[in-house]
């Protein structure tokens, strides 16, 4: 593969996984579902500004429009909006972490989903090795540094789960433009998210010129542009390739939060997060597929 296309990969997963960062930094002002209606709102506006100057067909049916609401939802408005709730009462780190359980839950969600494709027994061991690592995330919380903690790391795992429902829900969109279905959903997604956030936190009131430059970045460039360059690379480099973006975007989770926000990494969350790591590693399947290569048959 090209150099650059790995450059872009190791952007992007280093990018999103700054997106928890930014999250700690717009929780100082507004609440968690305003900082989830703030990005997808952000996003949405930039992939439509893309989609009209690249003169793209905006018009989809009725029906698609309700499917790319289920979409958009799952994909967007849900997950966008647990991570925040989560991050009130554990680290950017720890939420980073869990973001990486994304692969694992598409695996469990396709298994059963119709059609989907079923586990096999060494995706299904990289599941349980994957979950291990949460347990030991887990494990500081439930000696005592709070109770909150504890019921936050559960509530921040739904976001993978809700990854991935919306990443096998995608099948549904085969053949459309994928800057058009990204717009559609995320605008249906805002729409979504935008009165329950406002009903709930009022009308955000932001006056520190750091929590603006947070949310345009998290909304232009890690939301509209992340999302048009990945859907731009997917067919150069395959969805394999592509996948090993999960294994990125926690370092740099981490390396923020440690060195920003002075957060502190304990030796669960490392080990946590090798397990999840090597659960991942089960799951794809390359390396376990060279290592046999490799072995030499008796």
């Amino acid at each position: 593969m090209l150099l650059r296309y790995w450059i872009i990969i190791w952007g992007l997963g280093l990018a999103w996984g700054s997106s928890f960062y930014f999250n700690a930094i717009l929780l100082r002002e507004i609440g968690p579902l305003s900082v989830s209606m703030g990005r997808v709102g952000v996003g949405a506006l930039g992939c439509w500004l893309w989609v009209l100057v690249s003169g793209r067909s905006m018009r989809v049916q009725l029906p698609v429009l309700a499917s790319l609401f289920v979409f958009g939802l799952f994909q967007y408005a849900l997950p966008l909006a647990i991570y925040p709730f989560a991050q009130q009462a554990i680290t950017s780190s720890a939420a980073g972490i869990i973001n990486a359980m994304t692969p694992i839950m598409v695996v469990i969600v396709s298994h059963f989903w119709p059609g989907g494709e079923r586990a096999t027994a060494q995706k299904t061991v990289g599941v349980a090795v994957g979950f291990a690592g949460i347990v030991l995330l887990m494990l500081p919380s439930a000696r005592g540094i709070g109770d909150w903690a504890l019921w936050a790391l559960c509530l921040a795992m739904l976001a993978p789960l809700c990854y991935g429902i919306g990443l096998n829900y995608i099948r549904r969109f085969a053949g459309m433009d994928r800057a058009v279905m990204t717009a559609w959903s995320l605008i249906l997604a805002t729409l979504f998210i935008a009165p329950l956030a406002l009903w709930r936190e009022g009308v955000p009131v932001i006056t520190q010129t750091e929590t603006w430059i947070a949310l345009a970045v998290i909304g232009f460039v890690l939301t509209s542009m992340a999302f048009l360059v990945m859907f731009w690379l997917l067919p150069r480099v395959g969805g394999t390739t592509a996948s090993t973006l999960t294994f990125i975007a926690p370092l740099s989770a981490v390396l923020l939060g440690v060195l920003l926000l002075n957060e502190h990494l304990t030796v669960y969350h490392l080990i946590g997060m090798l397990a999840i790591f090597a659960g991942l590693l089960l799951i794809d399947g390359r390396l376990w597929r060279r290592v046999r290569r490799r072995t030499p048959k008796a």
